[in-house]
């Protein structure tokens, strides 16, 4: 079975609950997670923004976490394609153009509106939300991902996290389809 090559989008880069769950699967080897530098700019500055304590030395601490889950998961040279592609928001092509570099076959964004698959399919990439791509990845390796999850749980230290809490922050998170997936193996977790 080959293992998904996925651009995340700044979308899915901002949520910490997110993040640490792409991350962590991306570290294991589950998919192959990609970025650009533009991708982590424009999380960085989301949360900045929304979160003025979050000081530049933390930002810099989660890109490089970033950065460590996928070896090479960096995109570069695609800033010249970026002019020759269309979507319905041209400030979304730069996305698109580091999935054609970087030989993604998903994108993986909150904003699925703004990734038409008439526009993804003459590159063969697709566009999946966070929660289908995350049960897609728990369908291939339930142990693989329940362990993961258990990872990112009990690394939610202050305060602890139950079983019950982090799914129910799952779901409050737009990650409802996982967290249900993930009840029926919250033994595991």
């Amino acid at each position: 079975m080959t293992r998904s090559i996925a651009l995340l989008d700044a979308n899915v880069l901002y949520s910490s609950f997110t993040r640490d769950i792409f991350t962590g699967l991306a570290s294991t080897g589950a998919f192959y997670g990609r970025w650009t530098d533009e991708i982590h700019q424009e999380w960085m500055r989301a949360l900045r923004r929304n979160d003025p304590l979050t000081t530049p030395e933390k930002l810099e601490r989660i890109r490089a976490r970033i950065n460590e889950s996928s070896p090479d998961g960096l995109i570069v040279g695609y800033k010249s394609l970026i002019a020759k592609l269309t979507l319905p928001d041209p400030d979304d092509r730069h996305v698109l153009a580091a999935a054609i570099v970087g030989r993604c076959d998903t994108i993986v964004t909150q904003n699925l509106k703004d990734f038409p698959d008439e526009y993804l399919a003459r590159y063969q990439i697709g566009a999946q939300t966070p929660d289908t791509f995350l049960m897609n990845q728990m369908r291939r390796d339930a142990d693989l991902f329940c362990e993961t999850i258990r990872k990112v749980r009990n690394f939610l230290r202050n305060p602890p996290y139950s079983v019950e809490r982090y799914l129910s922050d799952l779901r409050k998170g737009g990650l409802a389809g996982t967290a249900s997936a993930l009840e029926k193996h919250a033994h595991l977790l």
